[in-house]
């Protein structure tokens, strides 16, 4: 098992019971014959004060991205290559090739991705789910657009995490910014029509809210993806500022 040491960093233990546990068992064990990993078939799960780990994280994160992939009920190759972009720019080539193999195996199970969330919402703190959610936006929108059954279950993913419909259409707005004149103000949370100050104000709260140190615990891959959603902030900003005449 040292080969995935990339995504198994930091250690699995959050994720190893409920319906996550028994998808990574499965995908693990497929590939280790006799390994421990073959044990997590349990059913049940509690909320826990824990932090969540690298591995924990890393995980989730390929088991929501199966979800989305599966969403239309039919996963082309094209699909696959579009994740491994995503996964070689965000995790580099080792760290694709790694968790490659394993989303195979999660792709071939079935998959519920309201209980999948719902597991996660159980020990993810809230920055850790803006993030993983920031990356389902990542891969849905990697081959320029998204489809309607895609965007669907990265909704029902947020809803279960219970980010804030505001949190949802700022992740979302980069990404439909040359078809959305008002991206600007939904990547900063607040209407066309707030005043100079309010945008000061409100890209104060959001550079707090999205800063990479917030991640810090997840490792530094995820910290640094993590910086993109930071620098969205400060583009919004920069586009605000320009559109208004204030510096």
């Amino acid at each position: 098992m040292a080969g995935f040491g990339k995504w198994l960093a930091g250690g699995l233990g959050l994720v190893l019971g409920g319906p996550i546990g028994a998808v990574i068992g499965f995908a693990l064990g497929s590939m280790f014959e006799g390994s421990s990993a073959t044990s997590t078939r349990q059913s049940t799960y509690t909320r826990t004060t824990r932090s969540t780990t690298e591995g924990d994280f890393k995980m989730s994160l390929l088991v929501m991205i199966a979800c989305v992939m599966k969403a239309d009920g039919n996963v082309q190759k094209a699909e696959l290559n579009v994740v491994k972009r995503f996964l070689v720019t965000n995790f580099g080539e080792d760290g694709a090739l790694e968790a490659l193999q394993i989303l195979k195996r999660i792709l071939d199970q079935p998959l519920n991705e309201r209980e999948m969330a719902m597991q996660i919402n159980l020990f993810m703190n809230y920055s850790a789910k803006l993030q993983l959610v920031h990356f389902l936006f990542d891969v849905a929108y990697s081959d320029g657009h998204v489809n309607a059954a895609e965007l669907k279950v990265i909704q029902t993913i947020a809803s279960v995490f219970r980010i804030t419909a505001a949190d949802f259409e700022s992740l979302k707005a980069p990404y439909v910014k040359n078809v959305d004149k008002d991206w600007a103000y939904k990547a900063l949370e607040i209407d066309p029509t707030a005043s100079i100050d309010e945008i000061k104000k409100a890209y104060r709260r959001m550079a707090m809210k999205y800063h990479p140190d917030k991640v810090n615990s997840l490792g530094e891959d995820v910290k640094k993806s993590a910086t993109e959603k930071f620098r969205t902030i400060n583009e919004a900003y920069e586009q605000l500022k320009k559109d208004r005449s204030f510096v």
